[in-house]
């Protein structure tokens, strides 16, 4: 087809073959935003809502789907993660919260699936306890900050 490696010759999927590849370490990093405006902003500052601590709750719930991706993402491959974190930071002046999720695994292909995972969930478990509120919470903006390791290098988001 067109050289593009999850697809195969007569345009079927692909899981790409990573046997040949060799072991190296690889970092990702993915932000999203989460627009929850008030009342719920203060609500989770203030860790009021009747569904807990939604900050604390949210970041696990990233951690859990960052180390289920290759379950969740059809042609991902199941790597050996060392770390994920996920840091949900408040945003004051939009009433939104800023997740960031870093990926480490030693292997054969990157982390940046797990990375942006791990963010997505997040994202979704924030809405989740917070829908009973307020259904008009908004998830935007999620995407790659930056990668590094294996064959194609560094990358680093642009606009950084």
């Amino acid at each position: 087809m067109s050289g593009l490696t999850h697809v195969k010759e007569d345009g079927s999927a692909n899981m790409v073959d990573v046997s040949g590849k060799a072991i190296t370490h690889r970092e990702a990093m993915a932000e999203c935003k989460v627009v929850v405006g008030e009342p719920l902003y203060s609500m989770i500052l203030e860790n009021t809502l009747k569904k807990g601590d939604v900050i604390g709750v949210s970041r696990i719930a990233g951690i859990m789907g960052g180390k289920k991706t290759a379950e969740l993402i059809p042609l991902c491959h199941p790597i050996r993660i060392t770390k994920i974190d996920v840091d949900i930071q408040p945003l004051p002046g939009e009433k939104a919260l800023r997740i960031v999720s870093t990926a480490k695994a030693d292997d054969k292909t990157g982390v940046e699936m797990e990375a942006l995972t791990a963010v997505s969930i997040a994202a979704l478990a924030v809405y989740d306890m917070c829908k009973a509120v307020s259904k008009d919470v908004e998830i935007t903006g999620i995407r790659l900050l930056k990668k590094s390791g294996g064959k194609s290098g560094t990358y680093i988001r642009g606009d950084l």
